[in-house]
């Protein structure tokens, strides 16, 4: 995985040179270099090992993702003291006060390591106050670190540098995906990052030809496919102000929010996929429903001035949350929207869309599975003993054993996430200033719901200049919150196993 990671760094050589930000080279260099000498001397120290099984593969996916952001944060430090020290040979440009202030907040090991993780993990929150300040090398590294997150580091690793039998299967399952395209791992996820290249190609067309500048739109394509959200203008996509560009977003994160083997099947002309796959159903119509109730609340509120401005908002907000993307029109949700908006909000954050896309949240799969699974638990009191009622879901019909597994793992989850999710909130209430004039209690709900549902809406409180506390708060909840909590568990109980913490 440092390796793959290396070979990225590499690769984004070509824009400071490209941009003549030739200052960025040394410090894209070194962290390429130092990554790549930490994964290849792993890879010779374990070049013997056995082939993993769940467990390993679950902690190698925990503590590889973590290494990746870690890792990741290499540019932002070394650019960001590059620009600081200002060699005279590397001819560092002149740059507005704020230009230096927001690159100052990099110089911060901890900032740089939540940029990196808050890339990977598609969450989109930053600790920069002015991103269309930074170097054009920089705003690219941080949509090029989302574009790959979004599809998974592993998958990554797998398509570059795997081969067929060496664990990618069980370090592929870890990284929360489980369906195949192929039966071959490899051609899976080679097949995934063509669909991505093309929808990205795509992506970047629609939104040049409604009106966005190529850097934007090739930079704005990628994290909203990607749904994480990243932005290079300081009021994310708000800055343009299109009805236009907008509307063009909207299919963007939607791509983004359907399981990538039904956009193979679609892509093959299957095109009842659309409406026969369960997720995909679930998909619009959690879209369609969270968008007129979040219409209707604004117009309710008076929010904004005409039932077209609540819906042009409402929509974008809500499939920007839901689909995990976190891009932002609406200026401060924190403070013009009502308590129930930002709730509404909110529950798209929680949820998600589709498993096996690029999206957080608990996943509609799961929504679907303790709906239905609770109403046939109800619904079985009503009937005898003797009488036999399969469950179907997602077209498959399940035995006794099977609907009890399936259930189960969709409540583990499910209250998994609320629990930590609790306890993020009960951080931030007693770090924060509650009440008067400081953040109220639907803020810090609406925070940590973006934070580990990997969104990256902000009701105001993400920033640099945000408690230590907090920064490591939320590292922990966009960790858990991209592999889904459980490989993220299992690696932390290994660890305290083995430093004797307990037996």
């Amino acid at each position: 995985m440092l390796q793959a990671l290396s070979v990225i760094v590499f690769a984004s050589l070509l824009i400071p040179i490209v941009w003549q930000e030739y200052y960025a080279i040394p410090g894209l260099l070194l962290s390429g270099l130092i990554t790549c000498s930490v994964g290849t001397g792993l890879t010779k120290l374990c070049e013997n090992a056995a082939e993993p099984g769940k467990l390993h593969g679950m902690m190698i996916a925990a503590s590889g993702w973590f290494l990746v952001a870690l890792f990741g944060a290499l540019p932002f430090y070394f650019i960001a003291w590059t620009v600081a020290l200002d060699p005279t040979f590397l001819n560092v440009p002149r740059m507005q006060p704020e230009g230096y202030e927001t690159l100052a907040a990099f110089r911060q090991p901890i900032n740089g390591i939540f940029e990196s993780m808050s890339g990977f993990t598609g969450t989109g929150l930053t600790m920069t106050n002015r991103e269309d300040l930074l170097p054009r090398t920089l705003q690219w590294w941080r949509s090029f670190i989302e574009w790959v997150g979004g599809v998974g580091v592993i998958v990554l690793t797998t398509a570059i540098l795997a081969r067929p039998g060496s664990g990618s299967l069980t370090l592929y399952e870890s990284e929360a995906r489980s369906e195949k395209i192929h039966p071959s791992i490899v051609s899976t996820v080679q097949t995934i990052w063509w669909i991505f290249l093309l929808f990205t190609f795509l992506s970047i067309l629609l939104l040049w030809l409604a009106g966005m500048p190529i850097w934007g739109a090739v930079n704005h394509a990628m994290t909203g496919l990607a749904t994480g959200g990243f932005s290079i203008t300081d009021n994310s996509i708000g800055t343009y102000d299109s009805v236009a560009i907008d509307f063009a977003l909207l299919p963007v994160m939607i791509l983004g929010s359907i399981a990538f083997p039904i956009h193979y099947l679609i892509l093959q002309g299957e095109l009842e996929n659309i409406y026969t796959d369960l997720q995909t159903r679930w998909v619009f119509g959690f879209f369609g429903a969270g968008t007129v109730t979040l219409t209707a609340l604004l117009t309710f509120n008076q929010t904004y001035d005409s039932l077209f401005e609540a819906f042009r908002y409402g929509a974008f907000q809500f499939i920007s949350a839901a689909s995990c993307t976190g891009f932002q029109t609406a200026g401060s949700l924190g403070t013009d929207w009502s308590a129930e908006s930002q709730l509404t909000v909110s529950l798209g954050m929680v949820v998600g869309a589709a498993a096996g896309s690029t999206v957080g949240g608990i996943k509609l799969i799961r929504l679907a599975t303790l709906t239905k699974g609770t109403w046939y638990r109800i619904t079985n009191v009503f009937y005898p003993s003797s009488a036999l009622r399969p469950f179907t879901l997602d077209g498959r019909v399940l035995s006794d054993s099977e609907t009890s597994q399936e259930f189960e793992e969709a409540a583990i989850i499910a209250f998994l996430w609320m629990v930590f999710l609790v306890v993020g909130m009960f951080v931030l209430l007693i770090t924060l200033p509650i009440g008067g004039d400081g953040y109220s209690l639907q803020n810090v709900v609406f925070e940590v719901t973006s934070v580990q549902g990997n969104v990256g809406l902000s009701s105001g409180i993400t920033g640099a200049t945000m408690p230590f506390v907090l920064k490591v708060t939320f590292l922990f909840n966009m960790w858990i919150g991209r592999l889904e909590i459980i490989p993220v568990l299992v690696l932390l109980r290994s660890l305290f196993r083995g430093m004797g913490v307990y037996r």
